[in-house]
């Protein structure tokens, strides 16, 4: 959680290239149920206070950040519909779809927000795809925020399943070492054939 919270340091990854949506997302799969919600959302809240303070020199907490924690723990609940057994394309679609739903909500909310954008359907689509002057075009965004969602996501998707499929082959093999010691006539249990 730390290599992450560092990650999210501004400059070192393009603009909303993140592992913020992959790891939310993935933290409902896989975190145990006592790390479950406050272990990513503490290390994201902590990481954006120091921005804010060091980076950003603005206030702390605005409105805005509540947006994006609500969108981070709805990922984190869309997480959980999923399970550890689903399938590696399930799994990199969902953390597709989270990647997409942060977009969309958080760019909503913008345009929500943003006096620069007109208070109707175009005014929307504008905030989801050329943004306003002086900023880069938000489908940029959401270009990185896609392939950064799917990279991640498969990424931790990926090493997860080796690790799940090298520790259940750790337990199988013990088992058939017992059964090939068990003397002939015998089960493993140390039960009699009938």
């Amino acid at each position: 959680m730390g290599i992450f919270a560092l990650t999210r340091w501004p400059g070192l990854m393009p603009p909303n290239f993140s592992a913020a949506y992959a790891l939310v997302f993935c933290a409902g799969i896989y975190f145990p149920r006592k790390l479950l919600w406050w272990l990513p959302l503490s290390t994201l809240l902590l990481s954006d206070l120091l921005m804010n303070h060091f980076y950003y020199h603005t206030d702390l907490v605005s409105w805005y950040m509540l947006v994006n924690y609500l969108v981070f723990g709805a990922l984190i609940w869309l997480g959980t519909k999923f399970s550890a057994q689903d399938s590696f394309l399930k799994l990199l679609s969902g953390g597709l779809l989270g990647a997409i739903l942060f977009y969309l909500v958080t760019n909503t909310a913008a345009w929500v927000q943003n006096p620069e954008y007109a208070k109707n359907f175009p005014g929307w689509i504008q905030a989801l795809t050329v943004g306003t002057a002086g900023w880069p075009e938000t489908w940029k965004f959401f270009r990185n925020t896609l392939l950064s969602g799917g990279l991640f996501t498969g990424l931790f998707v990926g090493i997860m399943k080796l690790t799940l499929s090298s520790e259940a082959s750790e337990k199988e093999e013990p088992e058939a070492e017992e059964a090939e010691s068990a003397p002939e006539g015998t089960k493993a249990s140390g039960t009699q054939r009938s």
